[in-house]
């Protein structure tokens, strides 16, 4: 999930662990909302962790193959405009929640109905459907509970609880996978009781009463420019999820374990780039940010597609996996664009539509991009891939810095 993702009463960084359960009931809401990241972030790093593989062992797709499996992977993202629409009327607690289970649903048919393909396909969009259901109320539901003033700190936190659940997640698989003889079936069901855990959690936050509220889509000129960014992201996101790590696991054959040690390297140097980045856009706003994305994913682009070339396959291997290590620690960017639309909304009803609307323009260019990508990489190979990723990244950094924010201090909730 790809996706929920600081502590303390005043939702500041570095307070620890400690400091959080300590000052638990004085902000449950938010504090609850933390452990169900936590939860949910141990489910979805075990999926991160083994899915690769899983397709590689049971399956062994081709480069086209893959490809093409990202686009009902992504139908669900596509989609997900329409569904929150037509679910508005639980409220983004309850929609969350939802959300959980279904991505629970789709780890236990994984993990207990495969490996036929046509039903892993099923389960894997039920779990595409699940985490992306989740992935827009979630920055709305941290904002909703925050300051204004503190919006890139309460999601830095939101973020990396569920960065201390993939750790856990990693640890598991690598020890499970190295000295307990893990399967990938048994591992998909473990996912599935953390997301019901995670579910369960938030089942104890303050909801709100039920509102029948209007189904709608938001188009307004105004958020044109967070749009765009959201399909920029989107396609060069989409080339970082789909073909860095089957880089990994086709050209130099990393198995599970090691993509369990790489994961817990990126979500150890996350913990501390979502706390900077979470200052930066408090502090230096959107525009650096996303500015300063660009830029280095153009370079680390490079690195994909010329360490190959240019080293032996034994120093490769170490850079490749460093770009993979520096491309997921960045993934907290997305916040950045969660506070540009919070900043930008005409009226604060129209928040989690917009995010929404944004996340299924996003699986616009993620059903298109790894389609292409396969079949640029059977013709050329994969380092024409991440040059492609390279262009798409100056397109992001062109348009971030045509950012601008005007914020009306009279904008208040609408219910």
């Amino acid at each position: 999930m790809e996706e929920l993702q600081n502590v303390g009463a005043e939702g500041r960084q570095g307070k620890g662990l400690f400091k959080f359960f300590k000052n638990f009931r004085n902000e449950k809401n938010f504090n609850l909302f933390l452990v169900a990241g936590l939860f949910a972030g141990i489910g979805g790093g075990i999926n991160t962790s083994i899915f690769n593989n899983y397709l590689s062992a049971f399956y062994n797709l081709s480069e086209q193959a893959r490809g093409f499996l990202e686009v009902p992977r992504e139908i669900p993202g596509f989609c997900i405009m329409l569904v929150l629409a037509l679910l508005n009327f639980l409220g983004d607690i309850r929609i969350a929640m939802v959300g959980m289970v279904a991505s629970g649903i789709g780890m236990l048919g994984l993990g207990m109905l495969t490996p036929v393909y046509a039903v892993m396909i099923i389960f894997m969009m039920m779990f595409s459907l699940g985490t992306h259901m989740v992935m827009p109320v979630t920055p709305s539901i941290g904002m909703s509970l925050s300051k204004p003033e503190e919006f890139g700190n309460r999601l830095g936190t939101v973020s990396a609880f569920s960065l201390y659940g993939t750790i856990v997640a990693y640890i598991f698989i690598f020890v499970g996978f190295n000295y307990m003889h893990l399967s990938y079936q048994l591992s998909f069901v473990i996912a599935a009781i953390f997301y019901v855990i995670a579910a369960f959690m938030m089942g104890f936050m303050k909801k709100g009463k039920r509102e029948t509220r209007r189904v709608k889509f938001i188009f307004r000129k105004q958020y044109r420019l967070y749009y765009v960014l959201a399909v920029i992201s989107g396609a060069r996101n989409q080339i970082y999820m789909t073909f860095a790590p089957w880089v990994l696991v086709r050209v130099f054959n990393l198995g599970p374990q090691m993509f369990a040690i790489l994961g817990m390297v990126v979500a150890l140097v996350s913990i501390g780039t979502r706390k900077l980045i979470g200052r930066w856009i408090d502090n230096r706003g959107e525009r650096f940010v996303l500015t300063m994305e660009a830029v280095l994913l153009f370079v680390i682009c490079f690195g994909y597609s010329f360490a190959d070339r240019l080293f032996s396959a034994g120093i490769a291997v170490v850079i490749i996996a460093g770009c993979y290590v520096i491309d997921g620690s960045m993934s907290a960017v997305e916040m950045a664009r969660s506070t540009y639309a919070r900043k930008i909304c005409v009226n604060l009803a129209d928040l989690t539509p917009t995010l929404s609307t944004g996340t299924s323009l996003q699986h616009i260019a993620s059903m298109v991009i790894p389609v292409f990508g396969g079949l640029l990489w059977a013709a050329v190979g994969y380092e024409a891939v991440f040059m492609a990723a390279a262009v798409i990244a100056l397109l992001n950094l062109i348009l971030s810095r045509r950012i601008r924010i005007e914020l009306d201090p009279n904008l208040q909730p609408t219910e």
